[in-house]
């Protein structure tokens, strides 16, 4: 396949070839995610994730296969030009423990199971590309770095892309991350935002005067009714999602412990950083109130910031999706790609297919709209690799 390109026109073209060629890697690519999403991959513990990654990726003929000191699993496809690299994340890990049952179903266009779409089609994408373009006999310019990343969800807080982003000597050009779902999705700028855990715990010796009046959840509960009464500006746009409670034991036994696990968002790190602060008083009050341990813990922390809507990158990204008929699903992120842009790094996140029961044990992608995600995610790497996603000088 001719891959040189005098304009974004040419690549807009070839978009129906690029899907349709897709289609030959179905049985590698569901093979994979079949595979990969079986295995179980919590935050902290993905090398077992990571080490069938590098084996599909040594199985493909690439040399450039390797881990880091975090356990990131790192491949390389190479290109004409080794001065120039291109970055596609997907991270590795899952919401899911061992404990959960990981078998996958394949039905005639779905394929269900935990972790499906958060991120065991991503990681199976960077599995399945080395094939994909070979294939079609696609070679780029540019090395294009596969980086399974390790340690982004929760109090993960990015950990191994950061380590990799840290250490790693070559210069990239842009990034983009793939996520599952939703296809259409188009991520360029970051929200401020800090993951907490409010955790209460008192005596167990209660009085039994007092059972009624005073138990970890009421302790808790006070926390939450204050939290909710802090001011939340409409501009700027900011939130306060209050995620999992947890507490007690039984019927008949008075709860000593128990924890809140909440997200703060803003567009303004002032304003972020204000409510952790109301916060921090609340908690200090509410302890003080029932003589309890109240403890407040940030786990993960992110600074606003992204890249502007006219830059070329982000313009060629709605281009390559109008022309596929998708809808651009604009928003900001707090994964992958907030890492890269804090870095000064021209990137997106992109979804790869269509996705329902996000986050549940019967999450389901669709397998057809998978080969529309992967023609979208060549073509950008042809506008990358072309050169038309730089900006001006």
């Amino acid at each position: 396949m001719n891959t040189h390109f005098r304009n974004m026109d040419e690549i807009l073209a070839l978009l129906p070839h690029l899907q349709e060629g897709a289609t030959q890697v179905q049985e590698t690519l569901i093979a994979n995610l079949i595979m990969l999403s079986e295995i179980p991959a919590p935050t902290f513990e993905e090398e077992d994730r990571i080490k069938l990654l590098l084996q599909r990726m040594l199985e493909c003929g690439l040399q450039n296969v390797s881990t880091d000191e975090a356990g990131n699993g790192v491949g390389i496809i190479q290109g004409k030009d080794p001065s120039r690299n291109i970055l596609l994340v997907a991270h590795a890990d899952s919401v899911y423990s061992e404990k959960t049952d990981h078998t996958i179903s394949v039905l005639t266009d779905e394929v269900v199971g935990p972790g499906v779409a958060d991120n065991s089609l991503g990681m199976a994408v960077l599995a399945t590309l080395p094939n994909l373009l070979d294939t079609l006999g696609i070679e780029f310019n540019s090395n294009i770095v596969l980086l399974g990343s390790t340690k982004g969800l929760g109090s993960g807080n990015l950990d191994g892309l950061k380590f990799f982003m840290d250490n790693n000597r070559l210069p990239f050009d842009a990034g983009i991350c793939i996520e599952g779902a939703q296809i259409g999705r188009l991520s360029y700028t970051s929200e401020g935002m800090f993951r907490a855990s409010i955790t209460c715990k008192l005596s167990e010796e209660l009085e039994w005067q007092r059972v009624g009046e005073s138990s970890a959840i009421i302790a808790l509960n006070d926390v939450i009714n204050r939290i909710l009464e802090i001011p939340i500006p409409r501009r700027p746009k900011t939130s306060i999602v209050l995620g999992a409670v947890r507490g007690g034991k039984s019927y008949n036994v008075m709860a000593t412990t128990s924890s809140l696990r909440f997200e703060v968002r803003s567009e303004n790190a002032a304003m972020a950083e204000q409510i952790r602060g109301c916060i921090d008083d609340i908690v200090a009050d509410i302890a003080s109130k029932y003589n309890a341990k109240i403890a407040f813990n940030v786990v993960s922390i992110r600074e606003p910031g992204g890249i502007a809507v006219g830059h070329p990158l982000v313009r060629n990204c709605r281009q390559v999706m109008e022309q596929l008929d998708l809808k651009p699903k604009i928003f900001p992120s707090i994964s992958e790609v907030s890492e890269l842009i804090s870095r000064g790094l021209p990137a997106v996140t992109l979804g790869l297919t269509e996705a329902v029961n996000l986050h549940d044990l019967n999450e389901t992608i669709r397998i057809q709209p998978i080969y529309k995600g992967l023609a979208q995610l060549l073509a950008m790497l042809f506008a990358i690799d072309g050169g038309f996603c730089n900006e001006p000088e």
